[in-house]
């Protein structure tokens, strides 16, 4: 069965009780292995074998559901009324789409779909039916619209509220008039029915689904007051009337959810940034000159031409023209990087002053933007572990505050025998619980920080490297290309092969000569002719390389292998002290006869990155042990580790005995890190508490640690400990303000001591003020900026 990943925008939560319940029924469908629901960016995320039907049917049967996007496609190559029916089948294949309308006349096809608006499926469906699509719905117009749509309510609702509320503040200044009861009872009705309603459908559907939330609270609690202000009004005229209550309340609630709503998009302002990179056009180059095209139409090997000034629009390779490029809002590089014939483009990043052509390399969602995209919208969708203890709590928030209120209720009617004002006591109760704010206090915090550390080069794979990385203790390097360039030259050869240097040369560069090694582009650099061919060419795991080259096996490797084939290790010591003193690294190349004979000796040199000193500096200062972990012989490793300030040094360290070193590491100091490549420290990235890939953005290595490094920067180290720091601190401080506003809140409000009013308005406050708290991460900046 297949492995399907479904990211599905939801509607109708409102509170940590909604976003527990839908993710228990989303783990209870048959085949999903794996199901989490975030609040604030309202989305879910589900994995494993179920189809779309179930899940959607399970979203549904938990009293929500997932919203339908309207896409217009503009669809080219239609002639009759079979073209249309064509299409309609096309697109209807689609996974997610619910509705297809295509118009002959106008060449437009509406797509409604369930899955988030990605024309790129669309347009391929209808490229394999024999059309051309081209998006032509403007999204962010359409997102304005939205907001304004929602703000209308709460503006009637305000207006209506307002007179009822009047009377309240003439009591301040000493003016004692009420408004008529039956005018009380005609402003708050539409308020309390009309713009209250949704709090009744959401509440009746978490009842439906054997549980409660927000909703269901604010329901009850407005009710039970208008209920009573209606029993007055008609039981005991003249007495004093509680419509002012119900409607400020639902205004108040109304205003702290648009609130909510508007500081909430700010926590994604890092993925629109993002989204924002990709341009709707690309112009191609074809037989008849350039052409402008939709950008779902540049297919891989693609020409495309980009002017100055203009955003890269694909990945590719540059094959003509020289220019800087500005990367700085996809790997956080401030400085333009300069760009010459073969460099790799990164699509949405923008070109500087030269006009220059690239061959298209990758589209769509192979793209380094839209995989990055991907990944920080999937940290942001999963929770991390400190939220699953939070969903337990809010899992029995609403009974026990149901319970409470029913306490409140019974114990000052009983106790006091003023059941009017037990009844307003127990609304008080109901109103001010606020499970909204347990569930925004971690995923916006997390939101934020991931979207930050983003901004900054930093790509957090999952919410639980976030939460983790603040407790590292220990950070292990590899060295090759994480602490120095990864650009080793050859420093020195050493022959002792009759045949000459050349020829020992050319015998291990041709044994490199697959090798994307950093060493084997050195050696190929320094024979700069021909090699001959190697056969049988084989890597022996962390000791070297062997091959056949003219009937004769030859091995270059590491001074461990050497003495493990027999050769002299004191004497090969010697010849090395040397150069592995100036921290080069050796490798020795032998004939593998009977004896092995020595034909010669290479040095490497790698310069450390600039950058390096200064992040050992920085890991130092924050009280982090810094450890070199390399395969490099120890004198070699000491040498770079003198240099830049790394206090403890594994060397000459086989790849799979890296885990062990880690979990040793581990025992002595706590929670440990290491940084690779992403690829040769697989498994060493795998046993550390949190994995950092150095790479840029098209390295694969973004798939390979729980958070990847867009710059070949190590002081990035540092600063993505200090965003987990930083965002841990904002989640406890989240966690303070909202449990703190219930703990201190519904006593208050049981012993009668707040007005369902001011209660009211608490509720509705406490979620925007740990919202505004997250986004105060916003302004963090890096030790180096």
């Amino acid at each position: 069965m297949p492995d399907n990943h479904f990211s599905l925008p939801i509607e109708g939560m409102t509170c940590a009780s909604c976003s527990a319940r839908l993710e228990r029924n989303l783990r209870a469908v048959q085949g999903v292995h794996e199901a989490s629901v975030n609040l604030a960016s309202e989305r879910a995320s589900v994995r494993g074998e179920a189809s779309l039907d179930a899940v959607l049917q399970a979203i549904q049967r938990a009293g929500f559901d997932v919203p339908v996007h309207k896409i217009d496609l503009e669809v080219r190559g239609m002639t009759c009324a079979s073209c249309v029916a064509r299409v309609e089948k096309a697109l209807g294949r689609v996974p997610g789409v619910t509705e297809v309308e295509v118009n002959l006349a106008t060449e437009m096809a509406r797509i409604q779909t369930r899955l988030d608006a990605d024309v790129a499926p669309l347009i391929q469906a209808l490229e394999g039916a024999g059309f051309e699509g081209n998006l032509r719905e403007a999204h962010s117009q359409k997102a304005e619209e939205n907001r304004k749509a929602q703000a209308l309510p709460l503006i009637l609702s305000a207006l209506l509220s307002l007179p009822l509320v009047l009377p309240m503040a003439g009591e301040l200044f000493g003016v004692h008039w009420m408004l008529a009861g039956w005018l009380q009872c005609l402003l708050a009705s539409p308020v309390q029915f009309v713009f209250g309603a949704r709090f009744y459908r959401a509440g009746w559907k978490s009842l439906r689904a054997g549980s409660g939330n927000m909703d269901l609270l604010v329901a009850l609690g407005t009710s039970a007051a208008y209920g009573l202000s209606l029993y007055l009004l008609f039981a005991k005229p003249g007495a004093h009337l509680y419509f002012e209550a119900s409607a400020v309340v639902i205004t108040l609630v109304l205003l702290g959810k648009w609130l909510e709503g508007r500081a909430k998009r700010q926590t994604t302002a890092a993925i629109r940034a993002l989204q924002a990179l990709r341009p709707e056009t690309a112009r191609i180059r074809t037989a008849a000159g350039e052409e402008e095209v939709a950008i779902g139409r540049v297919a891989l090997g693609d020409i495309v031409v980009v002017r100055p000034g203009e955003r890269i629009p694909v990945d590719g390779m540059l094959i003509e023209g020289e220019s800087q490029v500005d990367e700085a809002l996809i790997t956080g590089e401030s400085l333009p990087v300069a760009k010459t014939q073969g460099a790799v483009l990164i699509g949405g990043s923008v070109n500087g002053e030269g006009l220059i052509a690239l061959r298209t390399t990758a589209v769509g969602a192979q793209t380094a933007l839209a995989r990055i995209i991907e990944l920080v919208e999937s940290a942001q969708a999963k929770k991390a572990p400190i939220q699953h203890q939070v969903d337990r709590v809010a899992a029995v928030f609403v009974p026990i505050v149901m319970g409470i209120a029913a306490l409140t209720l019974l114990g000052w009617g009983i106790w006091q025998g003023d059941w009017q004002q037990a009844l307003l006591n127990a609304v008080a109760v109901l109103v001010i619980a606020c499970p909204c704010a347990l569930g925004l206090a971690t995923p916006t915090a997390m939101m934020v920080g991931s979207g930050v550390a983003a901004r900054h080069g930093i790509l957090i794979r999952d919410a639980e490297a976030l939460e983790i990385a603040h407790r590292v203790r220990v950070v292990a390097f590899d060295k090759t290309g994480t602490l120095t360039q990864g650009k080793p030259i050859l420093m020195a050869h050493e022959n002792v092969s009759p045949a000459g240097a050349s020829h020992t040369l050319a015998l291990a560069a041709a044994l490199q000569a697959g090798s994307e090694h950093p060493l084997a582009h050195a050696l190929r650099n320094a024979a700069q002719g021909a090699t001959p061919a190697a056969s049988d060419v084989k890597a022996v795991a962390g000791r070297g390389i062997q091959g056949v080259i003219d009937g004769h096996t030859y091995a270059l490797g590491s001074l461990k292998w050497m003495s493990e084939l027999g050769l002299h290790a004191e004497t090969l010591a010697t010849q090395a002290a040397p150069h592995q003193e100036q921290g080069h690294t050796v490798s020795w190349l032998v004939e593998l006869s009977t004896p092995p004979q020595l034909l010669a000796l290479f040095a490497f040199g790698d310069a450390p990155r600039v950058e390096s000193a200064q992040a050992i500096a920085h890991l130092k200062s924050a009280g982090i042990r810094s450890v070199l972990l390399t395969g490099d012989h120890a004198i070699s490793a000491a040498a770079i580790a003198k240099t830049l300030g790394v206090e403890e040094v594994r060397a000459e360290v086989l790849p799979a005995d890296k885990a062990r070193i880690i979990e040793a590491l581990r025992q002595q100091y706590g929670a440990v890190a290491m940084i690779g490549d992403g690829i040769n420290d697989a498994p060493a990235l795998a046993a550390a508490d949190v994995g950092f890939a150095m790479g840029s953005g098209t390295d694969v290595a973004m798939h390979a640690a729980g958070i990847t490094l867009m710059r070949a920067d190590p002081r990035l180290v540092m600063d993505a400990i200090d965003i987990s720091r930083q965002t841990t601190r904002k989640i406890h401080q989240n966690l303070f303000w909202a449990f703190i506003y219930n703990l201190i809140g519904i006593p208050l409000a049981a012993a009668g001591m707040l007005n369902p009013v001011i209660a009211g308005a608490a509720m509705a406050f406490s979620s925007v003020s740990v919202v505004s708290n997250a986004l105060l991460l916003k302004r963090w900046r890096g030790h180096h900026e």
